[in-house]
């Protein structure tokens, strides 16, 4: 017989989902449930799974016989998997405000961008370590063109994604952001590249909008002519006259802003960073930064700020430990550690914060703590011993470290990342341990009704 919770987690989606579900209650031997759609039930696939020993159905209702003992846990795994997805539901309907929803398009135009991005940056941080131990220049050379090619012509995926998003053709929000990299514009006293994807982003916006208009004012019959003439043209001379400059003035801003971060700020910007980036995240607000990092990869090779954002994820972790030891007799709560775990250690942090740190409130707290002591701790060893970067975005957690580049090279970077990382597991572990639960509470399971609930969520993802 499968475990209950592997029972319950089978059940729930031939029930028609949380949602469908208006009632449970439970007998000796049966799950007795009232559904608002009786239609969305799955009668015969309910009678299949292992562990269900009948179904007997009364228009609404549905009793499901599960056996003496076995109801009762299945009842509570049940109950934690619905009230996990209100938990869920809630916060999307938080997000939902016009700020996060355009955040989250700017993410849709960036993150296919990022697999590309990892993969030239592994290449190319093997190309600069084979150029700094001066060995075969000509694979040197090779590998940096391979690493180069995708870089030099991001602003043409950048506005090909954008028209995408906002509803324009594709190929003509990519053929606009080209003008920005065409090495031609240097007769008109420009630079190719200049604005960077904010740029590209821009003017590939501004097409969609032209297109769109264009579609509506054009008849059909020169469409097909007109449209994309127009589309390219009165874009394209923007950007060149006037989008080009402007973005190269923000991302100029930029990075010379991220030049004085480590050498100015140092432990300070560090122990902001590390402390404000889970909240960041549990709001989706980080993925206003997508394209901050892109912007300093394209200008300067790597971007100063995702090492130490990363070291939030390092807090999480040193909490989620310290809830693990804490709870020692909460089964659920330390299974659900394990499965959030790896993820974790990875810089995915998304299953720790929502299903365990998040909802017992002041592990969330304590894990933001420790990020900002291993954000402090990381940016006062760039403060004495130079900045490092990343390479490419995407990855955290240990999964930087093979994208991680430094004025000291690779292997000093790495070990600066890791000192990181390491203070804010330390420092995460140890605020959580002494100051993440209540002192009345002997056991270390927090006393929050939904606690449990909310803990459950991992294990649906």
């Amino acid at each position: 017989m499968p475990p209950s919770d592997h029972l319950a987690h089978a059940l729930l989606p031939l029930l028609g989902g949380p949602a469908n579900i208006a009632s449970a209650t439970t007998c000796m031997t049966r799950l007795r449930l009232t559904l608002h759609a009786p239609a969305a039930l799955r009668d015969t696939d309910v009678r299949a799974l292992p562990g269900v020993l009948g179904l007997v159905v009364d228009g609404d209702t549905c009793q499901v016989v599960l056996g003496p003992g076995v109801v009762d846990r299945v009842a509570d795994d049940l109950g934690r998997l619905r009230r996990a997805d209100a938990l869920r539901d809630a916060q999307k309907k938080r997000n939902a405000t016009p700020t996060k929803l355009a955040l989250r398009r700017i993410a849709q135009i960036f993150v296919p961008l990022i697999p590309a991005l990892i993969g030239c940056g592994i290449v190319a941080g093997l190309a600069g370590l084979l150029t700094n131990l001066h060995r075969l220049p000509t694979a040197a050379t090779a590998l940096t063109a391979v690493a180069s090619g995708f870089m030099s012509l991001i602003a043409v995926f950048v506005g090909h994604n954008t028209a995408k998003e906002f509803g324009g053709t594709p190929v003509l929000g990519g053929a606009v952001a080209a003008v920005t990299v065409w090495p031609g514009v240097t007769r008109l006293h420009m630079t190719p590249g200049q604005g960077g994807v904010l740029g590209a982003l821009a003017a590939a916006l501004l097409a969609v909008y032209v297109e769109k208009a264009c579609r509506r004012l054009v008849p059909e019959a020169i469409g097909v002519l007109a449209v994309p003439t127009v589309t390219i043209l009165l874009p394209g001379l923007v950007a060149l006259y006037g989008l080009m400059w402007l973005t190269g003035e923000v991302a100029t801003a930029v990075g010379h802003f991220a030049d004085r971060l480590p050498a100015e700020g140092g432990a300070a910007a560090g122990l902001v960073l590390g402390g404000l980036f889970l909240p960041l995240v549990m709001l989706g607000l980080h993925q206003a930064l997508i394209p901050v990092h892109t912007t300093l990869i394209t200008q300067q090779g790597s971007t100063v700020l995702l090492p130490l954002l990363a070291t939030a994820g390092a807090g999480q972790v040193g909490a989620a430990l310290a809830v693990y030891v804490r709870v020692a007799r909460d089964a659920a709560v330390r299974r659900t550690v394990r499965s959030a775990l790896p993820a974790g250690l990875l810089g995915i942090g998304e299953p720790l914060i929502y299903g365990v740190s998040l909802p017992l409130g002041r592990p969330f707290v304590t894990a933001c703590v420790g990020g900002a002591i291993g954000g402090g701790f990381l940016g006062l060893l760039e403060q004495l011993g130079g900045a490092i970067g990343a390479t490419a975005i995407g990855p955290s957690g240990w999964a930087l470290f093979p994208l991680l580049s430094g004025e000291g090279g690779p292997l000093r970077a790495a070990a600066v990342y890791g000192a990181g990382l390491a203070a804010g597991y330390a420092a995460g572990f140890v605020v959580t341990y002494l100051f993440g639960f209540p002192v009345r509470n002997a056991e270390g399971r927090h006393p929050r009704d939904n606690g449990d609930a909310a803990l459950g969520s991992v294990q649906d993802r």
